[in-house]
């Protein structure tokens, strides 16, 4: 299925996404793997009728794509995922147009923040009083904004490295195991001259 009312701004994405707690399961669902709208209906224990309405919409709007049909007792099921690669190299980064990379950040932001939401609104966000939330304004120089880019990219790499080593250790283990996300951000800011940081709402 192709976008037909693929949202302008990244604002409007993230808040296409956030207006319906059906809307934010279904991505974080869909982040993680493929799914039809059926799979989520039982997974989330809502109607059936009421998803199939949200993943159209969010298929409209760019933010899933269909990825396979299968036909089951006669009828056809449309499988998605979040329209969202896994990872781009920076080489091709900067082969690509200014759109494309504005879109691809609107979708990469877009998850965090599903994924988050649904962590505050099932009681897992704080759950652990070792989780980690963190963020910090500040003025750099061009090389002091590209060693922070590089130490981003290595803490990435360390992460992947915890990934794999966890694994595994859970494979040996059989044990169950953490559900995790781990996200970074660095990123120039809109304003300029604002010495303190925003009041934090909590979302209940």
């Amino acid at each position: 299925m192709k976008s037909t009312l693929r949202p302008k701004g990244v604002d409007e994405l993230v808040v296409f996404v956030v207006q319906h707690p059906i809307r934010v399961d279904a991505l974080q669902i869909l982040n993680e793997r493929e799914a039809s709208a059926a799979e989520i209906s039982r997974l989330i224990g809502e109607d059936m009728k009421k998803v199939g309405n949200h993943i159209k919409a969010l298929a409209e709007h760019g933010c899933i794509e269909l990825v396979r049909t299968e036909k089951k007792r006669g009828a056809e099921e449309h499988f998605y995922r979040a329209s969202l690669r896994p990872y781009i190299g920076d080489a091709e980064w900067a082969q690509l147009a200014p759109e494309a990379r504005h879109q691809i950040s609107a979708l990469m932001f877009q998850a965090i923040v599903a994924e988050a939401l649904a962590a505050f609104r099932a009681g897992k966000f704080d759950s652990r009083l070792d989780r980690h939330v963190s963020w910090q304004p500040l003025k750099l120089d061009e090389q002091g904004w590209k060693e922070l880019m590089r130490e981003l990219n290595e803490s990435l790499e360390r992460i992947e490295s915890i990934r794999v080593a966890a694994g595994e250790r859970l494979t040996e283990s059989g044990e169950p195991g953490i559900q995790a996300i781990a996200a970074a951000l660095g990123f120039e800011r809109a304003l300029v001259g604002r010495s303190h940081r925003p009041r934090i709402v909590i979302p209940s």
